[in-house]
């Protein structure tokens, strides 16, 4: 039986320093999974891309192929960007494909690959006007947005809890996107 294949991308907000709890509860879920991270969340993790490379078993990747190189990731069955920050929301419901992991984001809402999205704000950024209305249109277009009660609630600037971010809930969004789609296919 063939694995499941997992997209995780993760953005430069602090829990990305704990991204490996959620890769190695991805793969307890029997996920195959494919890490990528925006350029400054590469920077933050660049002495543990090595264990994290071996975890995945695959290249973590920051950046676009160059054009004629083979693909090294197998096709993804979900995506989910956790943690997710203010710029990669508004980026990725603006279609602002300046990096790999919201270009590979707003690819996805179009090619229609189950994509959970949960943003890792505080509550200064989440009362930026943009922001709500990037969630929204986020959701319109079929992604699954977990913020708020259900999913991530921000706390005041300099209050968060990296290490308490609920990696669980985009793991079982992901799961149930998967095998809703599959339900709807069958």
């Amino acid at each position: 039986m063939t694995n499941r294949v997992l997209y995780l991308f993760g953005c430069a907000a602090l829990p990305v320093l704990h991204i490996d709890r959620a890769v190695r509860d991805a793969r307890a879920r029997g996920w195959d999974v494919c890490l990528g991270v925006t350029p400054t969340a590469r920077e933050w993790l660049a002495d543990r891309l090595p264990e994290l490379e071996e975890l995945t078993g695959r290249p973590v990747r920051s950046s676009y192929r160059l054009p004629g190189l083979p693909e090294v990731w197998p096709r993804a069955d979900a995506v989910v960007v956790a943690p997710a920050t203010l710029n990669t929301v508004n980026a990725c419901a603006l279609g602002i494909t300046s990096t790999f992991v919201v270009g590979f984001a707003a690819e996805a809402i179009g090619k229609r690959i189950p994509l959970v999205v949960m943003p890792c704000v505080n509550s200064a950024y989440a009362t930026h006007p943009q922001f709500d209305r990037s969630l929204e249109t986020l959701r319109r277009a079929g992604v699954r947005v977990l913020y708020g009660p259900g999913g991530f609630v921000p706390n005041p600037p300099g209050r968060g809890r990296p290490e308490a971010y609920p990696w669980h809930l985009a793991l079982d969004a992901a799961q149930d996107a998967v095998e809703g789609a599959a339900g709807a296919a069958g």
